[in-house]
C-alpha cells in the first residue's frame, strides 16, 4: 500500500514500532510490580505469622508439625520445625509449584541453639491465578493497543503529510504561463521557511519568463540595427568614387559603432557571468564595512566627475551570510546610475539603515528623476538622455532575486532625484555551500 520509499510509510512504520516497544516496556514493568506488590504482601503476612507462631509456640523440635484450626483452615497455613537448610542464612522466601498447586515457602529462624527453622508453607494458587489472568489482560490491551496505534500512525501521518503534499502537488503543477506564490499563511510554521524558499524560486522563474523573449529580441534589435547602419553607410559610400576625408569618416563611424556593439557584447556577457556568480558560496561580510571599503573607489569617481559622495551607514556594523559578489553588482550600479544622472557640484548619497528583518540600503541621486510607469528593469530599458545599453538594472535585478533581496527605484519626494533601494533579508536564499 505504501512505497517504502515513503516518508509516510517510514513514519507509519517508526512510530508503530517505538509505540509498540513503549507498550511491551510498559507492560512487563507493570506485571512485574503487580506480582512483586503480591508476592511481598504473601511476605510480610508469613513474617507476622512466623513471628506470632515462634512466639505462642516455643520449645519444639525438628520434625514436629505445628498443627491447629486456625492455622490449617483459617490460614490455609502448614507449620513444621526442621533443621537449619543448608546455604540459608537467615528468613528465605520462595515460591513453588508441585502437582500443578502454587505453594508460598517460608523459612524462618525458630530455635538458635538447636539451629532449627520454622516452616510455613502456604497455598497461593488463587494468586498465581489471579496474576495469570492479570497477564491476560495485560496481553490484550497490547495487542488493543498495538491495533489502535496503527489506525492512530495512519491518521497522524496523513494529518502530517497534507503539507507536504500540497507543495509537492503545487510544484509538480507550475506552469510558466500560470506560476502563483504559495499562501504560506495556510501552511504550519514548520514548512514556513520552505514555502518562502519556493516563493523566491517562482519569483525567479516569473521573472526571468517575463524578460527572457525581450532580452532575445532586444539582442536581436540592438545587434542588427548598428550592423545595418555599416552596411548602408558602407555601400553608400562605395556607389562612386569619393574624397579620402570621406572614407575616413565613413571608417570612424563604424569604429565607433563596433565600439558600441563591443560594450553591448561585454554587458550581455555579463549576464552569462552572473548566472554563475549565483552559486557563489555565500560568506559572512559585515556589509556596512563593505560599503564603507567599496565608498572609497566610488568618491574617486564622483570627484572626477566633479560630484560630491556623502555616506550615511547605519548602523556601525550588520553581519549576515551573502555573496559578496552580487551585493558588489547591484551597489555598483546604484551608485554608476548615480553618478551618471546627477550634474556636476550635485551629491549622491549612500545610505543605510536596518528594517524589521533586515538592512535597507539606498543611493540616492540628484538627476532628473525616472519615470515610475517604466519597467526599469526589464532588458534594454533606458532613461532619461544618458548613453547606456539598458542592462545594469536587469543585471542588478537579477542578482537581488538570485540572493532573495528586494531593489525598486522611486522618486525623491523631497526634491528632483532617485532613489535606488535594495533591501536585504535577514536570512538570504543563499545557496547550499
Amino acid at each position: 500500500m505504501l512505497s517504502k520509499r515513503s516518508i509516510r510509510g517510514k513514519f507509519i512504520w517508526q512510530l508503530v514500532i517505538a509505540s509498540a516497544a513503549l507498550i511491551a516496556i510498559f507492560s512487563t514493568f507493570l506485571y512485574s510490580y503487580i506480582r512483586h506488590s503480591l508476592y511481598q504482601e504473601i511476605l510480610d503476612n508469613l513474617i507476622k505469622q512466623a513471628k506470632y507462631i515462634s512466639i505462642t509456640i516455643p520449645n519444639k523440635h525438628a520434625g514436629e508439625k505445628l498443627t491447629s484450626f486456625y492455622l490449617q483452615k483459617t490460614l490455609n497455613l502448614n507449620a513444621k520445625i526442621v533443621p537449619k537448610p543448608p546455604n540459608i542464612d537467615g528468613v528465605f522466601f520462595t515460591v513453588l509449584e508441585k502437582n500443578r498447586t502454587d505453594y508460598a515457602i517460608l523459612y524462618y529462624p525458630y530455635n538458635f541453639k538447636e539451629k532449627t527453622y520454622l516452616k510455613l508453607t502456604k497455598d497461593i494458587s488463587s494468586i498465581s491465578h489471579l496474576l495469570n489472568k492479570i497477564h491476560k489482560i495485560i496481553l490484550f490491551a497490547n495487542i488493543l493497543a498495538f491495533a489502535i496505534i496503527i489506525v492512530y500512525a495512519f491518521i497522524i501521518s496523513k494529518m502530517l503529510i497534507i503539507s507536504i503534499t500540497t507543495l509537492t502537488n503545487k510544484l509538480a503543477n507550475l506552469n510558466e504561463n500560470m506560476l502563483k506564490p504559495i499562501k504560506i499563511k495556510n501552511l504550519p510554521v514548520e514548512f514556513q521557511p520552505l514555502g518562502k524558499s519556493i516563493n523566491l524560486l517562482i519569483n525567479r522563474i516569473q521573472t526571468f519568463v517575463k524578460y527572457q523573449k525581450e532580452l532575445f529580441i532586444g539582442i536581436a534589435h540592438e545587434l542588427k540595427t548598428p550592423l545595418a547602419v555599416m552596411k548602408l553607410k558602407n555601400e553608400v559610400t562605395l556607389i562612386k568614387k569619393r574624397e579620402p576625408r570621406e572614407y575616413i569618416e565613413t571608417i570612424k563611424l563604424n569604429i565607433k559603432t563596433i565600439n558600441e556593439m563591443n560594450k553591448m557584447i561585454e554587458n550581455i556577457l555579463k549576464i552569462g557571468r552572473q548566472e554563475s556568480d549565483q552559486f557563489e558560496p555565500p560568506v559572512e561580510l559585515d556589509i556596512i564595512d563593505y560599503l564603507k571599503k567599496k565608498a572609497n573607489n566610488y568618491k574617486l569617481l564622483t570627484n572626477q566627475e566633479k560630484k560630491e559622495l556623502i555616506l550615511d551607514l547605519k548602523p556601525s556594523k550588520y553581519k549576515s551570510m551573502i555573496q559578496p559578489t552580487l551585493l558588489n553588482h547591484i551597489i555598483q550600479n546604484f551608485v554608476q546610475n548615480a553618478i551618471k544622472f546627477t550634474p556636476e557640484g550635485g551629491k549622491i548619497i549612500l545610505k543605510s539603515m536596518p528594517v524589521v528583518n533586515g538592512l535597507k540600503i539606498e543611493v540616492i541621486d540628484e538627476g532628473p528623476g525616472i519615470d515610475e510607469k517604466v519597467d526599469l528593469f526589464a532588458p534594454f530599458k533606458r532613461s532619461g538622455n544618458k548613453s547606456g545599453v539598458g542592462l545594469g538594472l536587469f543585471l542588478a535585478k537579477s542578482a537581488a532575486d538570485a540572493m532573495g533581496a528586494k531593489i525598486y527605484i522611486k522618486n525623491r519626494k523631497d526634491r528632483k532625484g532617485a532613489v535606488a533601494t535594495l533591501v536585504i533579508p535577514s536570512t538570504l536564499a543563499c545557496p547550499i555551500c
